[in-house]
């Protein structure tokens, strides 16, 4: 099969976002957790996380435009704090009901059967639930021209994980805890098989 961008502009705006969210292959599914000034917590799943350095440790996500309150987006900014969990088998459709646009005022959390957890006086809440939990601190953004969206850059600041996924070369393994990955928008899958390769040299 053969698609143009003519198509593509063409097709019904459901079929599209589907496809084109799909074609980029499988994407990390985590919760991203914030908590406003006003003590008033939010939680949205999010599947554009991305690792853009080690040193300094710094994770990048996507944003779509701002045009409607964005309450995870006001949140960082605000505070400059935000907690990015992985999400589990075990949380898959408590963790994708967050995709719901609530009020400002309401926490998903509240809503969902997700919990918050507080730890070592961190703003943000980290999801109780999940197996990795990475605290963050917001260093950057860049508003992208050609569709309005937000790319918004963090330093790690803490990390949080199941032992039982930690190798002994530094390698977190997300399988041991069906860690799942999302393709498309809404559908998410466990990888149960894999092989680790070793570092490449030239022949």
């Amino acid at each position: 099969m053969h698609i143009t961008s003519q198509q593509i502009d063409e097709f019904p705006h459901l079929y599209k976002i589907n496809l084109m969210n799909s074609i980029s292959g499988y994407k990390p599914a985590n919760l991203i957790a914030t908590k406003s000034n006003d003590n008033i917590t939010n939680v949205a799943v999010f599947s554009s996380v991305v690792h853009y350095g080690s040193s300094p440790a710094i994770l990048g996500f996507v944003l779509r435009p701002t045009t409607v309150i964005r309450n995870t987006y006001n949140n960082i900014k605000e505070t400059g704090y935000y907690t990015i969990n992985a999400i589990n088998e075990a949380i898959i459709e408590e963790a994708h009901h967050t995709s719901a646009k609530y009020p400002s005022e309401i926490s998903e959390f509240d809503k969902t059967k997700l919990s918050e957890e507080f730890k070592n006086d961190f703003h943000a809440p980290f999801v109780a639930e999940s197996p990795l939990q990475i605290g963050m601190k917001f260093l950057e953004e860049y508003h992208i021209k050609a569709n309005g969206t937000i790319l918004v850059l963090g330093e790690v600041t803490d990390l949080y994980f199941k032992d039982k996924m930690l190798s002994e070369d530094g390698f977190l393994n997300l399988s041991e805890e069906k860690i799942a990955s999302i393709n498309g928008l809404d559908t998410y899958m466990i990888a149960e098989n894999y092989k680790r390769l070793s570092y490449q040299r030239p022949k």
